[in-house]
């Protein structure tokens, strides 16, 4: 865990009140895909946290939807100013745990994490497949940035405006051949998902935080293992630990 300075590079929206948020400086203390780091927002008593959408070459990149006070203020945020940022929060996920094929399931944007997965798992020599679950076309994002890495794409969206109709299990069902698959999305997409395959995997989970270290207790959950906490334990769990 490191509290970093980190400057605004780009800011930028990607879909309907979905926006991409750039930051440059040390960001030595993440780890790996599925970590979170805490901004602090002026005029906003607590940090909010933001999981690590992608790093690379010093480059830190979240994505956020404006949902309220907080990431309201954030669409403001410029090129050249500071955010004060706690980074390597949370335990991520596990690209180990892959055999030979990973599937990525996503929702709406629980898919911002499985970018530097991805990036994880083909450095790792696996193979990688995506799927992702939108309520519109309007909210689709990083589609092409899948595709640009080489990667077969399946696509829903509950209106049936790109894709395929339905929700992401529609989506997840033209894919094929993986051993082991990685989700994040709401806790009703997941818990749908973790209904839906056989297959081992894990899951990001979100709870509203306080300190987001572990020391509040505020995000806790039950699990097959008993309580746990959310930013200090997870937010990555394995499916068999989850109780839905």
């Amino acid at each position: 865990m490191k509290q970093v300075n980190f400057i605004v590079r780009e800011n930028v929206p990607i879909a309907a009140d979905t926006w991409k948020l750039v930051l440059e400086g040390d960001c030595s203390a993440i780890s790996g895909s599925g970590q979170f780091v805490q901004l602090s927002i002026p005029g906003v008593f607590l940090r909010r946290p933001f999981s690590v959408s992608d790093v690379q070459d010093g480059l830190l990149t979240i994505v956020y939807k404006v949902v309220g006070k907080g990431t309201r203020y954030m669409t403001a945020l410029k090129e050249g100013d500071s955010v004060d940022t706690i980074t390597g929060l949370g335990k991520g996920f596990h690209p180990q745990k892959t055999g030979r094929k990973a599937l990525l399931i996503g929702g709406s944007v629980g898919t911002a994490p499985l970018l530097l997965l991805a990036r994880e798992l083909l450095a790792a020599g696996k193979e990688v497949e995506v799927a992702l679950g939108f309520n519109t076309a309007t909210l689709v994002f990083y589609k092409e940035e899948f595709e640009k890495l080489g990667l077969k794409v399946h696509l829903a969206t509950v209106d049936g405006t790109a894709g395929l109709k339905g929700v992401v299990t529609e989506a997840i069902a033209p894919a094929r051949g993986y051993d082991y698959y990685y989700c994040c999305g709401s806790k009703i997409m997941m818990k749908a998902v973790a209904a839906y395959l056989d297959t081992p995997g894990e899951f990001s989970m979100e709870e509203r935080m306080g300190c987001g270290t572990g020391i509040c207790y505020g995000c806790s959950i039950q699990t097959n293992n008993g309580p746990a906490r959310v930013c200090a334990d997870g937010p990555v769990f394995a499916k068999e630990d989850m109780i839905w």
